[in-house]
């Protein structure tokens, strides 16, 4: 090959090369300081997929010191078996995990609080729930014991959980004024077999990290999106 066509052929080659690697895990989103909103404190955990068909992505937890966001860790992250949808319009039973900004109003788990744990901590007892009863007073809410008007095959025995609950973050979605039918249930908590039935899940050890690093004080809250199109993290 001549020297003079070398050069456009490799420029050709290394193009090609970059087409065809696959993306990122949570398609390159960019952090807090490209989205609409914060909820208003100083710490925010994203977790970004690539498109609402994914049911893998990326969790990174951020905090704001001097006038900016920083990284402060990641993880790899599993979503619902149905991907991810629009949290407004969001139904119950689909598999898919809501996306928008959420509040992290106290976690839970099987086990013991790891060290340094400051949020609101509730230990999983064998009685136990959380209601998924849409027709029940309790809808999306922990409940101990299981109230008369919540049936048991539409909610969630919490204890039966051990891995996944072993630790657990409650995700604000549907939450402080519940719609009936829109979800109930959504957290952040430890990976389980695969994907999940609409929370999101990190390996345990993040779980760990991210309960030693939250504040109350600091409002976490938990941005879940995409990487681009309607359901982009910098929509939220």
């Amino acid at each position: 090959m001549h020297r003079r066509s070398l050069v456009p052929a490799l420029l050709a080659a290394a193009l090609c090369a970059l087409a065809a690697a696959p993306p990122a895990a949570g398609g390159g989103a960019p952090g807090p300081d490209a989205m609409a909103d914060t909820g208003g404190g100083s710490q925010v955990i994203t977790a970004v997929a690539a498109d609402t068909g994914a049911t893998r992505g990326t969790v990174t937890w951020w905090e704001r010191a001097d006038g900016r966001w920083r990284e402060r860790g990641s993880a790899p992250a599993r979503f619902g078996s149905g991907g991810l949808v629009e949290g407004a319009t969001r139904r119950q039973g689909t598999g898919t995990t809501p996306t928008g900004i959420f509040p992290l109003p106290y976690a839970f788990g099987t086990e013991p609080a790891p060290r340094g744990t400051s949020l609101a901590y509730r230990a999983v007892e064998h009685d136990s729930w959380w209601c998924e009863d849409s027709a029940s007073r309790a809808y999306n809410r922990w409940v101990q014991p299981l109230p008369a008007d919540c049936r048991a095959e539409e909610s969630e025995h919490l204890a039966d959980y051990r891995t996944p609950y072993a630790y657990a973050m409650v995700v604000g979605y549907n939450y402080e004024r519940p719609v009936r039918g829109r979800g109930a249930g959504i957290f952040l908590h430890v990976n389980g077999s695969g994907p999940t039935a609409g929370c999101v899940s990190v390996p345990a050890d993040a779980m760990r990290r991210l309960l030693a690093w939250a504040r109350p004080e600091r409002r976490p809250h938990l941005a879940v999106g995409t990487a681009g199109g309607r359901t982009a993290l910098t929509r939220y």
